[in-house]
Parts: structure tokens; C-alpha cells; sequence
């Protein structure tokens, strides 16, 4: 990245990590356990990527992206929530994330699987606070939390998940990958900029930012494949490997690494293309291709 939108990127982490530390900052009586849980995932790192894209949406569509600062932190508390969750023993069995013991490992699966919970219903409730406070309008409050849910629930993340887990030891065609995949890693993608977009009032570019969101997410996705392969456990904090050892089918499997880090680059530039139709988008331009040479 350039030195300029690597300013830039350092300040939206900043003022998202400082909002999303007020978010869990109670420490309430008699559930002590369930808020250190919940503050533990929460700012154990991680690129804030989809507040950021919240935001920069909104910007880009002419809206106070400063003012909707909280608001963008609800898909960072659904995204914890959702890897919370994935590591559980149930699911992908991980003990570590962002180089450090996984929730479960360090609070217990009951405590994490609470946490996860109430990171998840803790983001409606910043959204509703944010429509009671007329920070933003009820009208656009309901409206994304209808894309938020919907990213989340089966015709989203939570559908992505259960194909996941159907699918391991399976071989699946190209097409059903691709759709797990738009579901369990894109939904909430999608999600962010269109809410990005909902929050600046420019409901016309819904289509161009979720058009935009769907290359980026495989894109994404497919560099994760990648990573999963090529990466270590000190660039990326969590085991190496662990899709082939559970014998899920990835990008990888089914490209191969060439072919994968061709189509990710080929999604990149989808994504790039449809980023023009918005004004002053250099520093997304700059960040959605810094994402796709990334190694962590």
C-alpha cells in the first residue's frame, strides 16, 4: 500500500479497535467469565476489514463515515462471533487464532459458545441504540439489520457453515464450492459495504457495492485456500493444514495453486472494475489490492 492509505488504514483500525473496546468494556457482576470471554476474541487483532468497508462505503457515497463509527463495529462483534464459533471442537477444532489459544481453549467451550452468542446479540443492540440515539434513522437501522441477519442465518454465513461441514471427505463441484463459499466468507462481506451504502442514503449503488463485495469475497476466500498451504503458523496465528486434514475441498483442491492464485487474480480485477463506478475510492482501490498479495 501506498504510504497514504497505509495512514489511513491505521487510523480506521485505531478509531475501530478504541470503539469496539468501549463496546465490552463492562465487566458485569456475576458474569465476569462471559465479558473477559467476549473482550478476549474481540481485540485479539484481526484487519477489521468489513467495518472498514462499512465505512469507506459510506464515505464514498457522501456520508459521515466519523458518525457511523459504532455502527460499523457490529459486523466486527458478528465476525468474532462467527470465529468463536468455527474453532469450537464441534466445528473446525482449532486451538489457536490470531497466534493465540482459541476462545475455548482458554475459557471453556461453554463460556466461549455464551461469548460468541452475546457478541452476535450485541450487535443488533449497538444498531438499535444507534436508531434510539438518531444517530442514524430508524428506517435505515431496519434496513440493515435485515441485510446483517440475513448475511448471518441460513441463507448466509451460518448456510455457508453447514455445507462446510456436510462436505468434508466429499468432493463437490466447483460451482457448489463457490456457493459455499459466497455464503460462509461473502455474505458478511457483501453485507458490509451494502450497509455502508444503505447509511450514506445512495440506495442505487446497492448493486455496485454488492457486485463489487462478491469478487472481493472469493477473491479473499481463495487467498485463504492459498495461505492455508503456503503460509505459516507465525504469519497467520493458527495451525497450517487443517483444511486437508479434515479433507475439506478448497479453491486449492480444486484449481490447484496456480490455477487458484490465477482466479484470484482475475476476481481482484472484477472487483477493481466495478470499484470505479464510485468517486474518491483510491484508498479502496489500494486496500482491495493489497488484500490479494497479503500473507497473513
Amino acid at each position: 500500500m501506498n504510504e497514504n492509505s497505509q495512514m489511513t488504514l491505521e487510523v480506521y483500525c485505531k478509531n475501530i479497535n478504541d470503539a469496539l473496546k468501549r463496546l465490552v468494556r463492562n465487566k458485569l457482576p456475576l458474569r465476569e467469565s462471559v465479558c473477559e470471554a467476549m473482550e478476549y476474541s474481540l481485540m485479539a487483532g484481526g484487519k477489521r476489514l468489513r467495518p472498514i468497508l462499512m465505512m469507506e462505503f459510506c464515505r464514498m457515497c457522501g456520508g459521515n463515515a466519523a458518525q457511523i463509527l459504532e455502527v460499523a463495529c457490529s459486523i466486527e462483534l458478528v465476525h468474532t462471533f462467527s470465529l468463536i464459533h468455527d474453532d469450537l471442537p464441534c466445528m473446525d477444532d482449532d486451538d489457536y487464532r490470531r497466534g493465540r489459544p482459541s476462545c475455548h481453549k482458554k475459557f471453556g467451550e461453554a463460556t466461549a459458545l455464551l461469548a460468541g452468542d452475546a457478541l452476535n446479540t450485541l450487535a443488533f443492540e449497538v444498531i438499535s441504540d444507534a436508531a434510539m440515539n438518531e444517530v442514524i434513522s430508524a428506517k435505515n437501522a431496519v434496513m440493515i439489520s435485515s441485510v446483517l441477519s440475513k448475511a448471518i442465518g441460513a441463507d448466509g454465513m451460518i448456510g455457508g457453515q453447514i455445507i462446510d461441514i456436510e462436505s468434508e471427505g466429499k468432493d463437490i463441484s466447483l460451482e457448489q464450492l463457490e456457493l459455499l463459499q459466497s455464503f460462509k466468507t461473502g455474505a458478511l462481506i457483501e453485507a458490509a459495504c451494502v450497509m455502508g451504502v444503505i447509511l450514506a442514503e445512495k440506495y442505487q449503488k446497492i448493486t455496485a457495492a454488492a457486485e463489487y463485495a462478491q469478487a472481493l469475497g472469493r477473491a479473499f476466500q481463495i487467498v485463504d485456500d492459498i495461505l492455508d498451504v503456503t503460509g505459516s503458523f507465525e504469519e497467520l496465528g493458527k495451525p497450517i493444514g487443517s483444511d486437508s486434514e479434515q479433507s475439506k475441498c478448497t479453491f486449492v483442491t480444486a484449481l490447484g495453486l496456480e490455477g487458484a492464485q490465477c482466479e484470484a487474480d482475475r476476481l481482484t480485477e472484477q472487483a477493481l472494475l466495478t470499484l470505479k463506478q464510485f468517486d474518491d475510492c483510491e484508498f479502496l482501490t489500494d486496500l482491495t489490492q493489497s488484500l490479494l498479495h497479503r500473507r497473513s
